[in-house]
């Protein structure tokens, strides 16, 4: 089977832009030339894993309802192993060339692409609204040095979602102070996100 070919960008141009460290509320303008062509480009994902030279652009969905934030603990099979066995309250994952329909990846494949990755892995039943609110960077590990991060508030009118994927378990609406309670057995991306979330919510 063939080797998936994921998007990425060029770390020059995340510097050009202005690389930072943990959350950068600039989402429009940084996307708007990330992936306006000729930055955004496919990599054979085992490569682009290993090479810091690029990131991944990685949608990252945090779902609330009533105060509450969906969490749930990665299983060890499949996606990102070097995050199995964390909980999160991101979802999210790879663009890839099937998302670009043919033509240049820009703004609308992306969307493409974040409504695919949710679709795939959790199944919503719930109406809800949604929006981008910042950019992630985390330098400091081996998996962030090759990812970036986009962050989308998705605001449910009900608590109806469930597992899509059998790498989702433990799927649960929790409350900021148990979450905090459980900071050291966050995935990376979650503790960065938690500790800004009133910000993130906008409250």
């Amino acid at each position: 089977m063939a080797e998936e070919m994921i998007l990425v960008v060029p770390r020059a141009e995340f510097d050009r832009l202005g690389a930072f460290q943990g959350l950068h509320f600039e989402v429009d303008r940084y996307l708007s030339e990330l992936l306006t062509p000729p930055s955004p480009r496919f990599m054979a994902r085992s490569l682009a894993e290993t090479d810091p030279k690029f990131k991944q652009i990685i949608p990252y969905a945090i779902f609330t309802h009533e105060g509450r934030i969906l969490s749930y603990v990665r299983g060890g099979k499949g996606g990102e192993k070097r995050l199995a066995a964390k909980r999160s309250i991101g979802i999210g994952g790879h663009m890839n060339d099937g998302d670009a329909a043919g033509e240049a990846f820009d703004l609308a494949a992306y969307h493409r692409a974040l409504q695919r990755e949710i679709a795939e892995e959790l199944q919503i039943n719930s109406p809800y609204s949604q929006r981008a609110v910042a950019l992630l960077n985390d330098d400091s590990t081996d998996v962030g040095k090759v990812h970036m991060g986009v962050v989308h508030i998705f605001e449910c009118e009900t608590d109806a979602i469930n597992c899509g994927e059998a790498v989702i378990t433990d799927l649960a609406f929790l409350d900021k102070e148990t979450l905090q309670e459980n900071h050291e057995h966050l995935e990376t991306w979650s503790q960065i996100c938690l500790a800004e979330i009133g910000r993130l919510l906008g409250s």
